[in-house]
């Protein structure tokens, strides 16, 4: 092609030009004339080449899978505010220095944006950390709040498991002074109240606390500066068996085989309040302030939970230990379970759906004085979610509705498009939600189609015998009842027959 050989003909000038030692201005004119061509070639060549795609991790959202989140949203915002929750909205980017030592081992998934103007940023990794930034720069020393919004991971991404580089967190927090153990048994209650309401299946809610792990590996022989990495590696637990758990603490990260055999003695417990008992009588935790301290917290725990009638779906577990460096107390996860078959009575898990826990030195961190707010919070796992909800609706082929419309304006002859304007604009100046074909003369049939393609219970069709009477035939899509129905009362008459759907 032409533009190609002027393209090479030009970089052959540049290169000649650069060997020849010219004028630094004279290169850098040829040098814009080369890119400028360069441009216009790529942007001609776009029009054939150009991918059409999402970018890695992330996807776009039909109506139809909009329609199932926000069924599943609505359901989690009506909880958090049924809890007497305010919401909160921070910016999608921080300082990258707000975000920088709070991660752990994750903080290599922060996605960093380029220096625009003199501020090195970054992508927000979660909502906690920005949560206790807000508190922190506002001197708020007591809120309970909900946030829902975008967070960025530059990880792996397993989309068909709802691990995305770009998903919704929706995150309930309560920050303040309070008697211990109750904000964090209402953190407990919210993520049973959800799971339950969604009708996700079976679930299990795990919970241990920093300082029963911290304890732990204290009294089982890990080096303080190593409790952040083997803590990383026990979180695994969930994902790999405890010989693959062991190895990286031993081969990897340098512990000894005897820690690890010790730590493999506890992190394999679970059970209720009479493991809890147990542990408390212990010759070595119950020696260990902090792990002593972590399990009356958690006793305390169990016993408000038993008021709220939801222990069956509590699991006390030494294997969790969430990789968050900012976590200082009590740390739970909700899982999904399901039976593998009949014969297997152990249920498996199929992931984790929401997660939290305390976190009192995180605001404290921001603080110039240092003052610190205990919080304690949680975040569903709403990707995780949407994913289980759009693979179950998908198997049962229940058609989903994409709108909220009411009812469909129609007519049964010709030439009355401004009759059907003037009723509509009545129907939405009520607060009906209401639509109309975009046709002057649509036939009624294909209205009628309409309204069973699009799952429109209700349509208002309005004849030249209807107009001279003053009442408009009101249909019901699905019976294919017809009634008559005065000009006047319609507005009333469609919310009574849709508050009925």
């Amino acid at each position: 092609m032409a533009e190609e050989a002027a393209v090479r003909a030009q970089a052959e000038t540049v290169r000649r030009l650069k060997q020849d030692k010219a004028d630094p201005d004279e290169i850098a004119k040829e040098v814009a004339k080369l890119l400028d061509m360069k441009a216009q070639l790529g942007a001609d060549e776009g029009k054939q080449k150009f991918v059409l795609k999402t970018p890695k991790g992330t996807r776009d959202f039909g109506p139809k899978e909009m329609a199932i989140r926000e069924r599943a949203f609505k359901a989690i915002i009506s909880c958090f505010k049924r809890h007497g929750a305010e919401v909160i909205d921070t910016p999608v980017f921080e300082l990258k220095e707000t975000l920088t030592g709070k991660y752990g081992e994750d903080s290599k998934l922060i996605y960093d944006l380029k220096d625009q103007g003199g501020e090195l940023l970054s992508l927000r990794y979660d909502l906690t950390v920005p949560f206790a930034r807000y508190l922190a720069m506002n001197k708020i020393t007591n809120i309970k709040r909900y946030h829902i919004a975008k967070v960025y991971r530059r990880d792996n991404p397993a989309m068909t498991r709802g691990r995305y580089r770009e998903f919704y967190q929706c995150d309930f927090d309560i920050a303040g002074q309070f008697d211990p153990m109750i904000p964090d048994a209402e953190c407990l209650k919210i993520v049973h109240e959800i799971l339950s309401d969604l009708q996700l299946g079976d679930f299990v809610i795990k919970v241990n606390d920093r300082r029963i792990l911290d304890g732990m590996f204290a009294v089982c022989g890990v080096p303080d500066s190593k409790f952040r990495t083997i803590c990383s590696s026990v979180d695994k637990l969930d994902k790999v068996p405890w010989e693959e758990v062991r190895s990286e603490m031993v081969g990897e990260k340098g512990l000894s085989p005897e820690a690890a055999d010790r730590i493999g003695e506890y992190v394999q417990l679970h059970g209720g309040l009479e493991l809890i008992e147990r542990l408390l009588q212990d010759p070595k935790l119950s020696q260990n302030k902090l792990a002593k301290e972590g399990l009356g917290d958690i006793k305390l725990l169990f016993e408000y939970l038993t008021l709220f009638g939801i222990t069956g779906k509590i699991s006390f577990d030494l294997s969790l230990a969430r990789g968050l460096d900012y976590y200082t107390g009590v740390i739970f996860e909700a899982v999904l379970l399901q039976q593998e078959n009949e014969h297997v009575e152990e249920a498996v898990s199929v992931g984790s759906v929401a997660g939290g826990g305390r976190y009192d030195g995180l605001v404290g961190m921001f603080d110039p004085k240092g003052r610190k707010v205990p919080c304690v919070g949680v975040s569903i796992g709403i990707e995780r979610i949407f994913s289980i909800l759009e693979q179950r609706l998908e198997a049962s082929e229940e058609k989903i509705r994409t709108t909220e419309t009411q009812v469909l304006v129609a007519s049964a002859q010709k030439k009355l498009l401004e009759e059907r304007l003037k009723l509509i604009s009545e129907l939405w100046d009520a607060g009906i939600k209401a639509e109309m074909l975009y046709k002057k003369n649509p036939k009624l049939l294909n209205q009628l189609q309409y309204c069973e393609d699009t799952g429109i219970p209700l349509v208002a069709i309005v004849g030249e015998q209807e107009l001279k009477d003053g009442v408009v035939k009101l249909r019901i899509v699905a019976t294919r009842e017809e009634v008559d129905v005065r000009r006047e009362s319609l507005v009333e008459e469609i919310r009574i027959r849709t508050s009925q759907c």
